[in-house]
């Protein structure tokens, strides 16, 4: 079998789509199967063209299709495809789309859908907004939780490069995602003026880039004097930085699976988050804040900190709880897809 993935996905850093399609391509190989990629176009437009064209175009033959980012074919027939739509967040929360964009991106994905011959979704939450806002078939759904690549935190870490280790304290609080608005950030930065969360004397480092709408992000970001902006970090620093913070802080209003939390939590980080979307079936022993305005995150960074018994706990527990996320146990349920969809 021959699994094509579109290049604008696997060879390029869009944050835990990127992990999460680069994760499954190498999986894939290492079970024997062949692999390649839909080309990206120099534009949006371009690259919808090419990923449409690969279902009937034979310059790169192949057995299967997996969109990896909710969209994938508006156009059915040719190689069967899958695609994996990670949540919807504007189920739940304003603001993540102009509805202009937010109607585009719906009916790209219902398309999508619709052209493919399974659903995957990392979550139960996730599946529960797909069959309810697309009409889909709950059976049709697959769950298949990502992994977490546990070694790379646990294990031996390269250290922090020079220019990050200059810029920051030796104590932080860490957000590490992209900037965009569901994230919450603007919240979280106010936060950092909390008569609690001040009297910590910790800065917050943010590392991620801008997204989309993330001009009220970056100028709250710019004018506090509370936060270290580090913009996008190799893997490295990424891993360097949840192994050297104080704790993790991570209020989004919604994600589709999480990938952030897992990792802060393997690297044996208090981890404080939210419990929107998948995040209540990844938080584990975090500290969960249920009030996301800025006096709650406060308040539940102030708490959290001063509460030695859930600090302990949360560092012991962490790694142990991530361990029920595995690749290994993730490519084995995509690979029992491929083969159905293919008849094998």
């Amino acid at each position: 079998m021959r699994v094509l993935y579109p290049g604008r996905i696997v060879s390029r850093n869009v944050g835990g789509n990127t992990t999460y399609g680069r994760a499954v391509m190498a999986g894939v190989q290492r079970a024997g199967l062949s692999t390649a990629e839909i080309p990206a176009g120099e534009n949006p437009l371009s690259t919808l063209i090419k990923e449409n064209a690969a279902r009937y175009r034979r310059q790169v033959p192949a057995d299967l299709i997996h969109y990896l980012a909710d969209t994938g074919s508006l156009i059915g027939g040719g190689t069967p495809s899958v695609v994996t739509v990670h949540g919807i967040a504007s189920r739940w929360i304003d603001g993540v789309r102009s509805p202009l964009k937010e109607y585009v991106w719906r009916s790209r994905v219902h398309r999508a859908i619709s052209t493919s011959v399974a659903v995957v979704t990392p979550s139960k939450s996730s599946a529960c907004d797909i069959a309810e806002v697309f009409d889909v078939p709950i059976e049709r759904i697959a769950v298949i939780p990502h992994g977490i690549e546990h070694m790379t935190l646990n294990g031996v870490l390269q250290p922090l490069s020079e220019e990050v280790r200059n810029r920051i304290p030796a104590e932080f609080l860490l957000y590490v995602g992209n900037i965009e608005p569901r994230k919450n950030l603007e919240a979280l930065i106010a936060a950092m003026d909390e008569p609690g969360v001040r009297s910590l004397g910790l800065k917050l480092v943010i590392a991620g880039k801008p997204a989309w709408n993330y001009d009220m992000t970056m100028a709250a970001i710019k004018s506090s004097s509370h936060v270290i902006y580090l913009g996008f970090v190799s893997d490295s620093d990424r891993n360097a930085l949840m192994k050297a913070c104080t704790a993790f802080v991570f209020p989004s209003r919604y994600e589709g699976f999480g990938f952030p939390v897992l990792e802060a939590l393997s690297a044996g980080r208090p981890v404080i988050t939210s419990d929107r979307g998948s995040l209540a079936e990844v938080a584990g022993p975090s500290w969960i804040s249920e009030d996301l305005s800025s006096e709650g995150i406060g308040d539940s960074i102030a708490s959290a900190l001063n509460d030695s018994g859930w600090l302990a706990h949360c560092v012991e527990e962490g790694p142990r709880w991530v361990t029920r996320f595995s690749w290994e146990v993730s490519i084995k349920s995509h690979l029992d897809v491929y083969r159905k969809v293919c008849g094998q």
